[in-house]
């Protein structure tokens, strides 16, 4: 998603896109559960510099508590395998 919202951000300065439209186009190449839960938000993101920081973090977040659970399936499996034995 970083490498996203980096292209987007080059792309936008020649676009001439600005303001709602510019929102608009960048909501389109977000992942669908980010921006789902930026416009869930009792705050939601209104300018452009803040869509770019918002969906960043959330998407950060999101692969770390990602990268959790994975790490905890694997103790499930290897305390599974110690147990059997």
């Amino acid at each position: 998603m970083e490498e996203f919202i980096q292209m987007f951000r080059r792309a936008a300065k020649g676009s001439g896109y600005k303001g709602q439209v510019l929102i608009e186009e960048y909501k389109i190449g977000i992942d669908e559960r980010i921006r789902r839960r930026l416009m869930e938000t009792e705050y939601p993101p209104k300018r452009a510099n803040q869509w770019y920081e918002r969906v960043e973090r959330l998407d950060r977040s999101c692969r770390e508590s990602r990268r959790e659970e994975e790490e905890k399936r694997r103790g499930l499996m290897i305390n599974r395998r110690k147990l059997k034995k």
